[in-house]
């Protein structure tokens, strides 16, 4: 059974109702560091990399990619949550919104943008980019791509399972049918409204 280390993303330098593609914050840089490290003391061998397209996680796998020289491979699926709203600030309440509701209501249409999104589909997305996985891997990813996970592992249908903090790890296996959550990583403190 493959291991998969899911990483979120170090601190952003801006939040997700400021900046849609923000990199890192000077902490979330010393973070970046340091994941890189206890992925190197855990794992002790060089993995497979693979990172959301956003600038967040690029940065945030830098360190590991150095330390184990070699290029993360972008992996679209593992990407932040589409949008149904472009307004930054709009967007922020769409997501307050979207995140203290359940996956059977994400494709309703004040959650969907009136069916302009299929959230149901990404989900899907997400499940089949890690049950996909031949061999242990690590990929840098999202708070809601991480919880997309958790939930499918341990059957929750709520969008947000946990809140994994910046540059947590949470480690799962997957069947290639199935995801079990292995361990889940240090949570944030963070309040979803």
């Amino acid at each position: 059974m493959p291991t998969i280390y899911m990483i979120r993303h170090g601190e952003a330098a801006a939040g997700w109702d400021a900046d849609m593609d923000p990199g890192l914050s000077e902490k979330g840089r010393a973070q970046s560091e340091a994941v890189a490290r206890e992925i190197e003391q855990r794992v002790g061998r060089k993995l497979p990399i693979l990172s959301s397209p956003l600038r967040r996680c690029r940065e945030t796998a830098m360190p590991l990619s150095s330390l184990w020289d070699c290029e993360p491979v972008i992996e679209t699926r593992v990407a932040e949550v589409p949008s149904a709203v472009e307004d930054l600030e709009a967007r922020g309440v769409w997501l307050r919104r979207l995140m203290a509701g359940t996956w059977a209501e994400a494709n309703l249409p004040e959650n969907n943008g009136n069916g302009a999104l299929d959230l149901i589909a990404w989900r899907n997305a997400v499940g089949d980019a890690l049950t996909g996985l031949r061999e242990d891997t690590v990929i840098f990813s999202h708070f809601i791509a991480i919880n997309v996970a958790a939930g499918l592992a341990t059957g929750d249908d709520r969008l947000v399972t946990f809140r994994p903090d910046n540059c947590s790890v949470t480690v799962f296996e997957t069947s290639g049918k199935t995801i079990r959550l292995v361990e889940q990583g240090r949570e944030a403190d963070t309040k979803v409204n």
